[in-house]
């Protein structure tokens, strides 16, 4: 990668085209990442309202399970020598996302210890599964931490399929997920079918995960499904302004983020991560700054009436 210069002024916005228009590799990974950018704080918002936002890194380690069951089963079988870990990974997180839900509906009154349980066991079979194939740990660590700037072809269309599914399928039960988001029991009342709803948005959520992973990885794929929310919430008021005020942060932590990547060879994923907790640090603090000037403002022009 390039070093030299930073940020995501003009100039640096100008040399971003000019790598994208000359890099192939800078070209799948912009795609990638922009359509991450949209997928992940859409389910990202709706996970935060439910206060279900752990969600997100519960069923990142079950992926790390399937992940690393997939390698395992790369190094084990000649068969599977063309395996790609994606798809057991993708399989794993699906099947625990319907779990989460059965398991929410166990302890209705503790809906919360879902999380734990599964995240638990997320990373106990990760852990179990990865040391009973010692040697692939450069290949575990491309998917704990992303590979954006690698991603191929096939891969972006898995991507964009994934893409395209959530937004439908988010566009399509819309008034549903937003009405058991803040009153399951009223959108109970309202007919509302809460157990399938909730198993279909926990298949989207699963899907959003799985597709992230390559852009931020494991560790880091519950950062770009909620920090941009978190920002968001920080201005919008109502929760269709907060919806498209977090997919506009999530862009810029994207394309500021693979720019700075590119220039000071960084880990693109964790640089995609530290953009969009910048965005919230001054999102939050220029929010408070601007308050404290109003009421001092305000103080100083009520002594003058005085």
């Amino acid at each position: 990668m390039k070093k030299g210069g930073e940020g995501c002024g003009p100039a640096a916005s100008s040399v971003m085209i000019d790598m994208i228009l000359t890099y192939d590799f800078m070209q799948r990974a912009l795609i990638a990442g922009l359509v991450i950018g949209i997928i992940s704080p859409m389910v990202g918002l709706f996970l935060v309202v439910r206060r279900l936002s752990l969600i997100a890194d519960a069923l990142a380690h079950v992926t790390l399970s399937g992940v690393a069951a997939g390698l395992l089963l790369q190094k084990q079988f000649p068969a599977f020598q063309t395996f790609n870990p994606m798809i057991s990974g993708m399989m794993f997180s699906l099947t625990a996302s319907v779990f989460v839900e059965r398991l929410r509906q166990w302890y209705r009154s503790y809906q919360e210890l879902a999380i734990p349980v599964i995240l638990s066991g997320g990373i106990g079979l990760g852990v179990v599964l990865i040391s009973a194939a010692d040697g692939f740990s450069v290949d575990v660590a491309g998917y704990l931490f992303g590979s954006i700037l690698a991603v191929s072809p096939s891969e972006i269309g898995a991507i964009i399929g994934a893409g395209v599914l959530v937004v439908a399928v988010i566009l399509l039960f819309y008034k549903e997920l937003f009405a058991l988001s803040f009153d399951e029991e009223s959108a109970m009342f309202a007919g509302i079918p809460r157990r399938s709803i909730n198993i279909l948005f926990g298949l989207v959520v699963a899907l959003v995960i799985t597709a992230s992973i390559r852009v931020v990885g494991i560790l880091l794929v519950s950062g770009l499904i909620t920090l941009p929310v978190a920002a968001a919430m920080q201005l919008a008021s109502g929760f269709k302004k907060t919806l498209f005020l977090s997919i506009l942060f999530a862009q810029v932590s994207v394309f500021c983020g693979l720019a700075a990547a590119f220039y000071l060879d960084w880990a693109s994923g964790g640089t995609i991560v530290l953009v969009s907790v910048l965005i919230l640090l001054v999102v939050g603090g220029g929010k408070r700054l601007i308050r404290r000037v109003l009421r001092s403002g305000n103080g100083v022009r009520r002594r003058d009436a005085s």
